[in-house]
């Protein structure tokens, strides 16, 4: 007997009644289905998915924290005299520790998933504060950071081929989003433009590169097990950046953009909803699920966006309210009946 969510439970009782009553399936046929399920009593996976989930953003939480706050590191400096390259030998080590240690869990009890991956984190974690402390041992003012964020990049990168962990290679891509963006700072000095693109500009390039990168990837037997996390984060980075476009255009600070009417960035939103609408019908021509799905999740929430921009003081808030709470119902049912459907085929 197969235990499933109590919703599924819910909806299969449901949908078994219903060809009961439409004579599709006869009494006996009926209980035997129903006999081969049953609700769970409570998720204790996903129970324990969300308790290491927020661990770990504690974990984020609290390594920021301390990073961040100047009259702590005061005090943890006088109360131990800790030199920053001796901080960044123990951090590192500590970060080999628990790689060696969650690998060998992770072939040992391979059961042990989340518990298995908070290790690894644990892990990343301790590996950033060993190179952010090390870039405070060797700093010379210059606030060339990207040079030290480039090398957590190649640890990274190592660590997560080496050990076939797409959670270390997830980092990877978000730290080389971070290196990207402080190393196109640094060469502007710190200016909003660096070759007159601004920030959102800048990463639509980098998520195309990233979405190309992780396509040519998958032509490679060695590192076509990252294929999916990197083309994720290409496509993140693309429409998450065409995104913002659409909303600040090519402005660099927000000084500038409160001055302009948003109507003047409607180009940008129609280039957003174009790279949406390809991505739409790409991947329904290539059966690529995943940008098929970007495409339209995104081109929902550049609608959206468009909808707030312009009608927001335009329309009575009953007004625009009713409309807005019409088109999530009418999305709802839509999507209802296509969930159906999938299901029904199955």
């Amino acid at each position: 007997m197969k235990k499933i969510d109590q919703d599924k439970s819910e909806f299969l009782d449901e949908m078994l009644d219903y060809w009961q009553s439409e004579k599709l399936l006869d009494h006996a046929d009926i209980q035997n289905l129903k006999g081969s399920y049953q609700s769970k009593t409570f998720d204790w996976r996903r129970l324990a998915q969300y308790s290491f989930w927020t661990a770990m953003a504690c974990g984020v939480i609290a390594l920021s924290a301390l990073l961040v706050d100047k009259s702590l590191l005061n005090y943890l400096k006088n109360l131990y005299n800790t030199p920053n390259i001796v901080i960044s030998l123990i951090s590192a080590i500590a970060a080999a520790t628990c790689y060696i240690w969650g690998f060998r869990k992770k072939k040992l009890k391979p059961q042990n998933v989340f518990s298995n991956e908070a290790i690894i984190f644990s892990g990343v974690m301790l590996t950033a504060n060993a190179v952010a402390y090390l870039g405070k041992a060797i700093d010379n003012g210059s606030n060339h950071f990207s040079i030290l964020i480039f090398i957590s990049v190649l640890v990274y990168l190592t660590l997560a081929y080496f050990f076939k962990s797409r959670l270390i290679w997830t980092f990877a891509l978000l730290a080389l989003g971070a290196c990207f963006g402080t190393e196109t700072g640094y060469l502007s000095k710190w200016n909003w433009y660096f070759l007159g693109l601004n920030y959102p500009l800048r990463f639509v390039f980098f998520g195309l590169i990233v979405t190309i990168g992780s396509l040519l990837l998958n032509r490679s037997k060695k590192l076509s097990y990252f294929f999916d996390v990197s083309y994720f984060a290409g496509l993140l980075y693309l429409f998450t950046s065409l995104l913002l476009l659409s909303i600040f255009g090519n402005y660099g600070s927000l000084d500038e953009w409160y001055t302009i009417n948003q109507l003047s960035l409607f180009y940008w939103a129609i280039i957003s909803a174009s790279f949406c609408v390809l991505a739409i019908i790409i991947g329904l021509k290539k059966n690529d699920a995943m940008l098929r799905e970007f495409g339209i999740i995104f081109l929902f929430i550049n609608l959206y966006t468009r909808y707030f921009e312009y009608f927001w003081d335009s329309w009575h808030k009953a007004i625009f309210f009713t409309v807005l709470g019409i088109s999530f119902v009418l999305i709802g049912r839509k999507a209802e009946k296509i969930w159906s459907l999938e299901f029904m085929k199955k």
